[in-house]
């Protein structure tokens, strides 16, 4: 006689999709509290950083005059890109095999590899991203003088919160225009196609400077 499974419970479980491994959110912590620190929402970004690149855009120009504050914040945007496209191709992706190496590695970027749509890891949670930048604007205070490196803050934080919400569009969107298909196809070829290209998101023409541009297709 046949057997019911659901009277048995014996029915295998269907393996997750595709679409649904790429959404899915691995927790990174046991304890449920420090977990919530790995997850954010998008709108958290320009909430935290747009009061952030006000102020420092003020108090700049209590220093600068428009020509140079203009020139100043153009230098932090460039160098915000050179900044997303280094931190990515040397520190998201210094990979070692074991330990606590690779457990690192995988909290800071292997879990965005794994499950690339996670819509509450697709950007950097306040959490690491204002330690980080509080390096930067150290960096810039003690190589310039104040308006500069007020102003060279501004522009590297809006470079750095254009990253982070191109980013999430990019893989929660469909572009189109034909500057966002390309940036979505260059990103996608970085997750899908040869995670050794395709380093800049938001900047993609640094990887054509250094070498690391996937090929055209025709």
């Amino acid at each position: 006689m046949a057997t019911d499974v659901r009277d048995t419970g014996t029915a295998d479980e269907q393996p997750p999709s595709r679409t649904e491994m790429l959404r899915a959110s691995p927790p990174m912590f046991a304890s449920g509290l420090l977990d919530r620190f790995t997850r954010v929402h998008v709108a958290v970004v320009p909430a935290v950083f747009a009061p952030v690149i006000l102020v420092h855009v003020l108090v700049a120009s209590r220093h600068l005059a428009t020509a140079p504050l203009l020139a100043w914040l153009l230098a932090g945007y460039v160098t915000w890109t050179l900044a997303e496209y280094w931190l990515h191709r040397i520190v998201f992706h210094f990979e070692p095999e074991r330990g606590l190496g690779a457990r690192l590695h995988w909290m800071i970027h292997g879990v965005h590899h794994d499950h690339p749509n996670d819509p509450l890891r697709l950007v950097m949670p306040p959490s690491a991203s204002l330690p980080l930048g509080a390096v930067f604007v150290l960096l810039f205070h003690l190589v310039l003088p104040a308006g500069a490196a007020w102003a060279l803050g501004a522009g590297f934080f809006a470079g750095y919160l254009a990253y982070d919400l191109t980013h999430f569009y990019l893989h929660h969107a469909v572009p189109g225009s034909r500057l966002g298909r390309r940036l979505r196809e260059h990103h996608m070829r970085h997750h899908f196609q040869d995670d050794t290209t395709a380093f800049g998101i938001s900047s993609p023409f640094w990887d054509r400077v250094f070498g690391t541009a996937p090929p055209r297709r025709p």
